[in-house]
């Protein structure tokens, strides 16, 4: 071999060496598989340890909508010659929405509110709301006093307010009249055992607006077969495929189509035509719906039974369990 020979594999072999050293060992398939099949099942284990945190989540939300609902109370009640039927149908798992029926001494108090937004913020808020109105409820005589006592506390305490708007009332069953105050939910109707409708407009702006914000109180007279319609906008404004709202005028048919019906067949009778109205379209925001009717002397709709009522219950039963498994 001649000198410039050996040079060149010398050259040549200390090349070879240098890309050897520099380059990675690769693998062995088996090894390979055998790290992949590690990193999978550390991904699966983290995965797991997700879902069960999730499903803590999950229930933990249940069971708070579930003490939530025990708070909107009681949901069916007479009192004189008024039954009483309440019902809130939440978007979400927890309710912007509620309402409250309460002794206050010889009268009867309804609340009915709509805290902006949902979900978990609006439901926290719900129950101080209900805490300070049924606080308030006790402490003044007119409702108007009692709402503007609501709105200075919530105006007060907090830096953001959860602005709300509130229909309260006290109800004399003895007399038959109710004295209200409206904070900025849709006018309650009276629908009237002639057919005609009265709009309970008195009141002032939703709660948390504005610090020094006037309110006045209205007085309605409830004869028998006449009822109240009060409920949370998410009710008129629910929408179907067509983009189209059920609107007051098809809420005021839907109950005229039951009418003479007691206050918890009018009640799951109106709440089954709007979600029959939205179909598959899934409500924008919660749906609450407060109705009080005076009996009519010796109407054959004062003794329906519960058959009278189960099926627009159980359409109602039925599309809230679907909302609450999509959610």
């Amino acid at each position: 071999m001649t000198t410039k020979s050996l040079a060149t594999e010398n050259k040549t072999g200390k090349l070879a060496g240098n890309v050897h050293k520099g380059s990675p060992r690769r693998k062995s398939p088996a090894k390979q598989a055998a790290d992949d099949m590690g990193d999978l099942f550390t991904l699966q284990q983290e995965l797991d340890s997700v879902r069960r945190e999730y499903g803590k989540l999950q229930q933990a939300i249940y069971e708070a909508a579930q003490v939530q609902r025990r708070m909107c109370a009681p949901r069916e009640m007479a009192w004189g010659d008024f039954e009483i039927a309440g019902e809130s149908f939440p978007v979400r798992h927890l309710s912007g929405d509620f309402f409250k029926v309460m002794e206050l001494g010889s009268e009867l108090g309804l609340i009915l509110g709509d805290i902006a937004g949902k979900g978990l913020t609006a439901g926290i808020w719900q129950a101080h709301l209900m805490g300070v109105m049924q606080r308030c409820a006790r402490a003044y005589e007119r409702p108007c006093d009692a709402i503007a006592g609501v709105n200075r506390e919530l105006c007060q305490d907090f830096g953001e307010r959860p602005i709300t708007a509130l229909f309260f009332a006290r109800l004399d069953a003895e007399r038959g009249e109710l004295l209200y105050c409206n904070a900025g939910l849709p006018a309650p109707l009276v629908l009237r055992q002639d057919q005609s409708i009265e709009q309970l407009e008195e009141g002032g702006p939703m709660l948390g607006a504005l610090n020094e914000a006037t309110y006045g109180s209205g007085t309605v007279r409830m004869d028998a077969g006449d009822m109240l319609l009060a409920y949370s906008d998410g009710l008129t404004e629910c929408m179907n495929s067509k983009e189209e709202e059920f609107e007051s005028r098809r809420l005021i048919a839907a109950t005229k189509a039951v009418s003479g019906a007691n206050a918890s067949r009018v009640l799951f009778s109106t709440l089954a035509a709007v979600l029959d109205f939205a179909d598959d379209c899934t409500p924008g925001d919660d749906l609450t719906l407060l109705v009080v009717r005076r009996r009519a002397a010796a109407s054959a709709s004062d003794s329906l039974s519960e058959k009278d009522i189960a099926a627009p219950r159980r359409r109602v039963n039925t599309v809230a369990r679907a909302r609450a498994a999509a959610n």
